[in-house]
């Protein structure tokens, strides 16, 4: 997967707290039967595949409180939000655990 390469770039950017790093699915390139689409057609998908996470919010005693995402899940993104980071030319995205809006299973 594209997504491992990508991790291996940016293991020095460990998000902080209960923030999670994402990496954008790519939208297709061209249709099934072989017609390339232009970037300004392509669509925005709002999904994306965990890069990195942190180790949690505190609670009021100052333990960490669980994530509910893993490195490797694949989630679905909100419209708006979440703050661009770029590493080694790639764009990722850093969302509080709080601001996703679904686990995708297969």
């Amino acid at each position: 997967m594209a997504f491992v390469s990508a991790a291996s770039k940016i293991k020095n950017v460990v998000p902080l707290l209960d923030r999670v790093l994402i990496q954008r699915v790519k939208a297709q390139e061209k249709t099934a039967s072989g017609i390339f689409i232009p970037e300004k057609a392509q669509e925005a998908l709002n999904e994306g595949v965990v890069v990195a996470v942190g180790k949690g919010m505190l609670n009021k005693d100052g333990k960490h409180i669980p994530m509910e995402l893993a490195t490797g899940d694949r989630v679905l993104l909100p419209a708006f939000g979440g703050s661009p980071v770029k590493v080694a030319g790639e764009e990722f995205l850093l969302y509080r655990d709080s601001e996703i809006l679904a686990k995708l299973t297969e």
